[in-house]
């Protein structure tokens, strides 16, 4: 079995960056994310799909049984002290492809418009196009949150299309959504571009 497909069938990873850890997600992150999420205001967005701190146990409970079901691995986020910030996951992971998504991201209101973002996701492009041998990395949001579409865009990401009536908000209303894709032969130029824009001190960017 070549070593990139018996990536697939390790447990999720612990991803590390000099200003970022991404560990898998288990309960003994719950009071750390509940504290990241603050007072609830990243929940009362309508158009995403963010916990209140109260559900935080609830959250990770539903995403590791999603995760034992397979197709998915979710993580929790750390800054450079260790602490909790946010949560982020592959999913839609198809190893006979191979591709995955990228998605189910939110962080702490005092980390965001910060490098955290775009060392998170150099640390998960990375591994899923150089350890995993991802051929494609997909994004997935909905038509209405127009600062996670920039943010994808700027990631290096191309705009595929947008699926009408794919899904549901949080709140029940009909979602459109906008899909996007990085292939296997743009990820070195996306690799240097965040790479440089860690360099320079990255802000105001995610």
């Amino acid at each position: 079995m070549a070593a990139s497909e018996q990536v697939w069938k390790t447990p999720p990873p612990r991803l590390a960056g000099r200003h970022v850890a991404l560990e898998p997600l288990s309960p003994a992150h719950a009071d750390g994310l509940r504290t990241a999420l603050g007072d609830g205001e990243l929940s009362r967005c309508w158009y995403t799909s963010v916990p209140a701190p109260e559900d935080a146990a609830a959250y990770i409970g539903a995403a590791l049984e999603k995760q034992a079901r397979g197709g998915s691995w979710a993580f929790a986020v750390l800054d450079a002290a260790g602490a909790v910030v946010g949560s982020t996951r592959y999913y839609g992971m198809e190893p006979d492809i191979p591709r995955l998504q990228i998605g189910y991201t939110f962080y702490a209101p005092r980390v965001q418009r910060t490098g955290v973002n775009t060392e998170a996701k150099l640390l998960l492009l990375g591994h899923a196009f150089e350890a995993m041998g991802c051929i494609c990395v997909g994004f997935e949001t909905s038509t209405h949150n127009a600062r996670s579409r920039a943010a994808i865009l700027r990631l290096g990401a191309k705009q595929d299309g947008v699926l009408r009536s794919h899904r549901r908000h949080a709140d029940g209303s009909v979602r459109d959504t906008v899909a996007f894709s990085i292939i296997e032969s743009e990820w070195p130029v996306v690799k240097r571009n965040l790479q440089d824009r860690l360099e320079q001190g990255d802000r105001g960017h995610d």
